[in-house]
């Protein structure tokens, strides 16, 4: 039975083919198949110029994000109703580009319909979401000519596109010009300012209103986080009247991001109910201050509260396991994914997939995400040469940089860095230096430490002791204590005592209590039976109150 005749035979719905009746059928569409009936009957019946009625149906056509049968539905009214344009429009403002927007509001405007205040809101949002400042002063003229610019949704509207793009005077321009304000207009100010990073004002701003509800809480609350000022956003969290998931997952994430992760969990076992989102950012929380097991255990009791993941968990449990490092454990992620309804062709999911299978090691299965992928980009070309650098094969990550190269992709610090690294890792010298030189005259990138540090180590594990301690010696910026410890282990391999004394000190100086430093250096005099040296630097040891940790087995 088809979806007309199913309902057309239920007593609600009489068989006279009336706009109450279509409207009747509309409500209940859930298919493009059924939605398509459906317009056989209105064209049948002579409805396809009622406005109400294709209102209606390109509202539909929207919520089930079919947006070119809308326009060609559209399309094939001869003269649409104010109404209608601003339905149609508002369709494709959330789900195309500013650009096609923007010129159906200028079809519209070359048309008899004339834009009203409901006109604006979605374009203006539409050039909030793309921070387009120009086009959203020419809106803002627009809706003045027109007549509606004092309106409270129009203005609302306008103070968010502001704020959200710094330009925070016309916001408050907009705000004080407002005849009545509501809620939202008050909230939109406060996040403005809140985004701008101007607190003072956003409190005073919250301090005058008259009337607050959760959002505007959750806003300046939200504000302090992003600041750093953990402490005023918590004491305004404990005077909140009312509390919601989002305001426990603002203190959440505020906590997760400032590495209290303590904090974070006592936030979240507060919270009365807690939706994916929570959940999203506690686990990302453990995953980003580098606690991927406890991730990895709040997931699964998440699973056993019956919570479904979505996508952003479960990039969040791959970027765990790539931490972690466990072949089984990645199987699993990843077999888990294949099963579930996730699009794994999602550009954020994929390259978490080929991340994770890549520092796995079975990058036989990365190989395959990173070929299927319709355009690959620096992150996945990283992902990739990262995991062959790690599994020992160098050359290989060489190609693939190459291979980058030849697609037009440019790379930043972090390639290089990758790169560098994979020929320490391969002791390709020449390749290493190389790059480091093409670094800085093809692609202008100034070296940082980290960068300095993976050449001295590829000098270093090569035996080119004394150019490694030069390249040291001529960074433009202290050198850290990873890029001395390099050094330091290769005058160890290599047996340069006298060397090795002058990077120690260097070592001394920067982490006066890491006893691996001093360890290593007194493993280089025993080396050469320097027995008196390695007794002094002991002594010095127990001196300075400093203790080897003990090592320990699993076994």
């Amino acid at each position: 039975m088809t979806f007309i005749r199913r309902y057309t035979a239920l007593p609600t719905f009489r068989r006279s083919e009336t706009t109450l009746s279509i409207s009747a059928l509309l409500k209940v569409c859930k298919t493009t198949s059924s939605l398509e009936q459906v317009h056989s009957r209105i064209i049948g019946k002579g409805l396809h110029e009622d406005h109400f009625i294709m209102s209606q149906f390109i509202t539909l056509c929207n919520s089930l994000c079919n947006f070119s049968y809308s326009t060609s539905v559209f399309n094939l009214v001869s003269s649409p109703s104010t109404v209608l344009w601003n339905t149609y429009m508002k369709g494709q403002s959330e789900n195309e580009s500013l650009s096609l927007t923007i010129s159906i509001f200028i079809r519209m405007k070359r048309s008899d319909a004339v834009p009203d205040k409901f006109t604006y809101p979605s374009l203006i949002k539409t050039c909030s979401k793309e921070c387009a400042v120009k086009e959203g002063v020419a809106l803002h003229g627009s809706a003045v000519r027109c007549g509606v610019g004092g309106d409270v949704f129009v203005m609302t509207s306008l103070i968010h596109l502001y704020g959200k793009c710094g330009e925070i005077l016309c916001a408050r321009k907009v705000f004080d010009e407002m005849r009545e304000r509501n809620v939202v207009s008050w909230t939109a100010m406060i996040v403005g300012y809140a985004s701008f990073g101007d607190l003072v004002e956003a409190r005073k701003l919250f301090d005058k209103m008259p009337e607050k509800n959760v959002v505007p809480w959750n806003a300046i609350i939200s504000g302090y986080v992003k600041c750093g000022d953990l402490k005023t956003a918590r004491k305004m969290f404990d005077e909140m009247p009312y509390r919601n998931v989002v305001s426990y997952t603002i203190m959440i994430d505020g906590y997760a991001k400032s590495g209290d992760m303590a904090s974070a969990r006592f936030v979240f076992e507060e919270a009365p109910e807690k939706d994916l989102v929570a959940w999203s950012a506690l686990i990302s929380g453990y995953v980003q201050n580098g606690q991927p097991n406890e991730a990895v255990r709040i997931f699964h009791e998440m699973c056993s509260m019956n919570v479904k993941p979505d996508e952003f968990i479960m990039v969040s449990l791959m970027s765990a396991c790539s931490q972690i490092g466990s072949l089984e454990q990645a199987k699993w992620v990843d077999d888990y994914v294949s099963k579930s309804s996730i699009d794994i062709r999602q550009a954020h999911v994929i390259a978490a997939l080929i991340d994770m299978n890549a520092k796995c090691g079975n990058m036989d299965r990365a190989t395959k995400f990173f070929e299927e992928m319709p355009k690959r980009d620096l992150i996945s070309y990283c992902s990739m040469m990262q995991g062959l650098s790690l599994h020992g094969c160098g050359s290989q990550a060489l190609s693939l940089f190459s291979r980058m190269l030849n697609e037009g992709l440019t790379p930043d610090d972090v390639a290089f860095t990758i790169i560098l690294t994979a020929c320490s890792h391969a002791g390709l010298v020449d390749e290493g230096c190389y790059y480091f030189e093409t670094m800085k005259t093809n692609y202008s990138i100034v070296p940082s430490p980290y960068h300095y540090a993976c050449v001295v180590d590829l000098l270093g594990r090569t035996g080119r002791l004394k150019e490694a301690y030069e390249l040291l010696k001529s960074m433009p910026v202290e050198p850290h204590a990873g890029a001395w410890g390099a050094l330091l282990g290769a005058c160890k391999l290599h047996c340069d005592i006298e060397l090795g004394k002058v990077v120690a000190e260097q070592l001394f100086e920067l982490e006066p209590q890491n006893a691996g430093n001093y360890v290593l250096l007194s493993n280089i005099y025993a080396a050469d039976e320097q027995w008196l040296d390695v007794n002094l630097l002991r002594n010095k040891m127990k001196d300075r109150g400093i203790r080897k940790i003990p090592g320990c087995s699993w076994i």
